[in-house]
């Protein structure tokens, strides 16, 4: 349940589903009530799109922006129609515009066409996140920094919580065995505990990659004549703008472009950011031959660089999820090796090594 808990907390700071997401409407009754949980498959890896799908996508006008949970009910050319199930009309018949493949972050699992609910779990996260926010802004009061709010801050304390944590395991350890009494239960235990720090380790990790990365939208005018600015362009003509890359934590990330629709670059498409920096990178727009107005899609990746950059770009260049998914395996799993090697596993005897008491030697002496 805490792992679950963890997951839909990161996944709504993230602006991505992690393993679960949750409705917070009634707009997909009777299928989602609000609060409920549901299965979310990362749009990646769930295949094409289909009528019947029920998404969780970014809107732009829908609850003033933010993810929403919607079932798809048709496609245009311009992209998908989507409707809450307890809705009269579709989200297209109001301001929203039609969803692109670029918007949607996850599809849920429907096992047996039906959408798997999970009861009432919207309510844990929801207070989760209160309680968070709170010890976020107590601490940035504290400290002065503005580093510790928002999903930067998670990364952070999440770090600095498990670091804590696992010191103080391998202290109490290791008090334990000055009083030389052993568990055959400790060793468990203690992979245990490290598992879940290596766990909260990745999820930081995780955190720093994916939350400033995603799609970004871009809209432009095309019109017989140009304007001022980069949101009316001349048909057919190209204009470049500078394009700010900002890395707030102290690692060194590579970032990575990807065009989801024609008339949106950058240059280059792969870019070093130092930690604690800011990279000048150029946006590149073209107007379509038709007059009229546009919306330009592209898909940021960032990855820490604790692997060389060739190597992230050869992973990349398999699949954008294969170098989150090595340099998770790498910091996860060199914090287990280093965690369990400094606090060991004790495998021990049950047998303790403190003197009997008087009352003990009294009743042995009467057997």
């Amino acid at each position: 349940m805490a792992l679950f808990l963890v997951a839909m907390v990161a996944g709504q700071l993230l602006g991505q589903p992690v393993l679960l997401g949750y409705v917070t409407t009634g707009s997909m009754q009777p299928t989602l009530d609000p609060g409920d949980g549901f299965v979310a498959v990362p749009a990646a890896v769930a295949g094409p799109i289909e009528e019947g799908d029920v998404v969780t996508f970014r809107a732009e006008e829908l609850h003033g922006g933010g993810l929403t949970t919607h079932r798809v009910v048709g496609e245009t050319d311009r992209g998908y129609v989507t409707r809450g199930d307890n809705n009269p009309f579709t989200d297209q018949d109001g301001d929203e515009p039609p969803v692109t493949d670029a918007q949607i972050v996850a599809v849920a699992w429907q096992p047996g066409g039906a959408v798997l609910s999970i009861p009432g779990v919207g309510l844990l996260v929801t207070g989760a996140q209160d309680a968070i926010a709170g010890v976020q802004q107590r601490l940035a009061v504290l400290t002065g920094s503005r580093s510790l709010l928002g999903t930067q801050g998670i990364a952070y304390l999440l770090v600095t919580l498990s670091l804590g944590a696992y010191v103080a395991d391998v202290a109490l350890s290791g008090d334990r065995k000055r009083r030389r009494t052993r568990s055959r239960e400790t060793g468990t235990n203690v992979r245990l505990v490290v598992a879940v720090f290596a766990a909260a380790v990745v999820l930081a990790a995780t955190a720093a990659m994916v939350a400033p990365a995603g799609s970004a939208e871009f809209g432009i005018v095309s019109a017989e004549s140009d304007a001022p600015g980069s949101r009316v362009i001349e048909t057919g003509t190209s204009e470049s703008v500078p394009y700010l890359l900002q890395n707030g934590g102290f690692v060194p990330v590579v970032a990575y472009f990807e065009p989801v629709t024609d008339g949106v670059d950058v240059r280059p498409r792969e870019t070093r950011i130092p930690g604690r920096s800011t990279v000048n990178a150029t946006l590149v727009l073209t107007a379509p031959p038709e007059t009229g107005y546009y919306r330009q899609y592209l898909v940021e990746h960032r990855y820490l660089l604790v692997l060389p950059q060739p190597t992230i770009r050869a992973l990349y260049e398999v699949h954008p999820w294969l170098p989150i998914a090595a340099i998770d395996g790498i910091l996860g799993g060199s914090f287990y090796l280093l965690g369990t090697t400094l606090a060991g596993t004790g495998r021990v005897r049950t047998r303790s090594r403190e003197s009997p008491s008087r009352f003990d030697r009294v009743l042995s002496r009467l057997r």
